[in-house]
């Protein structure tokens, strides 16, 4: 694996940084506060080419891979996780299962308008019953004629009331058949669709987190992505790439944290000299750098995987597992840092503290990520290297 860094990266890192600190930044807290999706920046994202990082050019995307991928949300998401969150829904599940899964005229029907961000994607697959046990899910499909006809609820669902594409994994078979469960796409718009209960969160209170709701809804059997039972094993392998997303969101979430308590050590005097000096500070920003370090070489092992052909669905499972831990670990030794300063809403920490802890669940539960690898490693026999 040769993670020599692209050429193209350091632009882009110097990209996302210069728009973040002039149109995030200063809006982070305010955002935070009012649970205010900034739909408007957003659509200025896509004009920087960052809602289709994935997509190829012909479709109207940037085109690229996961290094770069990874360094953009990582960007983003050290000045706020919330944006990198969203950014991480919209491209690595709603836009990348079209561009995996879908038919030619589906792609160029819905990959130009999710690339540009003139549209915002929505991914469903979690129930209020069913989150990592999905073969349970009870929001169905039934083929009346030409189309199909939806009703139940899915929730958790990130932009979900305000994206103008979801695709939605349904029931269309028997209760916990992997065959049973077909991937489509509906439109908002769509009678019978709507967006339901915003949830009221801990952190990432900018990234939107709401119900879709389908009663009688009626979508067209062209919109089915793949084959009629193949949502499952579609989903699957859409999260592989998603914890991926995921894993470098927490490595921006943890770095942002480090950065602020290395920065506050280094000013913050007490007993005569700054507190960095104290071997009891110096040691935790040294467990921190240390985290974040090995957390990023899991990352890039992942990417490799992802562009190589690799096995992503065991370092996906892996980068994501310690790189979420990790940034909780982070975060928590940040406030510490702080002292009671971290404690306030003043200064940056105690917003990726909340942030942070959703990492771990998101995507995949880390109880779930220990699972995908420990079952791959008694099955496959595959190695720790």
């Amino acid at each position: 694996m040769n993670f020599e860094e692209k050429e193209t990266i350091p632009a882009i890192r110097d990209m996302v940084r210069d728009f973040s600190a002039q149109e995030i930044l200063p809006h982070v807290m305010e955002w935070d506060e009012a649970q205010h999706f900034p739909r408007e920046t957003f659509s200025r994202m896509g004009e920087l080419g960052l809602l289709g990082m994935l997509v190829p050019e012909a479709y109207g995307g940037a085109g690229l891979g996961y290094f770069e991928y990874a360094a953009a949300i990582e960007e983003l998401a050290a000045v706020c996780g919330a944006v990198g969150l969203s950014m991480a829904a919209h491209n690595s599940l709603c836009t990348n299962h079209i561009l995996t899964f879908g038919t030619e005229e589906q792609k160029q029907r819905w990959l130009p308008r999710l690339a540009s961000g003139e549209h915002i994607g929505a991914w469903g697959l979690t129930e209020a019953g069913t989150g990592s046990d999905a073969m349970r899910m009870r929001c169905t499909a039934v083929l009346e004629g030409d189309e199909w006809v939806l009703n139940g609820t899915k929730n958790w669902i990130t932009h979900g009331i305000t994206a103008e594409v979801a695709v939605v994994l349904v029931r269309t078979g028997e209760l916990l058949d992997s065959h049973g469960i077909t991937a489509m796409v509906v439109e908002r718009g769509t009678p019978g669709f709507r967006g339901g209960k915003k949830e009221n969160k801990l952190g990432m209170r900018a990234s939107e987190t709401a119900e879709l709701v389908f009663e009688d809804c009626r979508v067209p059997a062209a919109n089915v992505l793949g084959e009629v039972g193949e949502g499952f094993i579609q989903a699957m392998k859409i999260l592989d790439g998603g914890r991926i997303s995921i894993a470098a969101l927490s490595l921006g979430i943890a770095r942002g944290a480090f950065d602020a308590a290395r920065n506050y050590a280094k000013q913050r005097e007490q007993f005569g000299q700054p507190i960095a000096h104290f071997q009891g500070i110096g040691f935790k920003l040294a467990d921190m750098a240390v985290g974040i370090e090995a957390a990023r070489n899991l990352i890039q092992k992942a990417c490799w995987a992802k562009e190589n052909g690799g096995d992503v669905t065991r370092l996906g499972a892996m980068a994501k597992y310690q790189a979420s831990e990790m940034c909780v670990q982070v975060a928590t030794d940040a406030i510490q840092v702080f002292g009671g300063y971290g404690y306030t809403k003043e200064f940056p920490v105690e917003k990726h503290y909340r942030d942070a802890k959703l990492c771990t669940i998101g995507e995949g539960t880390s109880e779930i990520q220990k699972l995908v690898i420990s079952r791959g490693l008694i099955r496959n026999g595959a190695q720790s290297s």
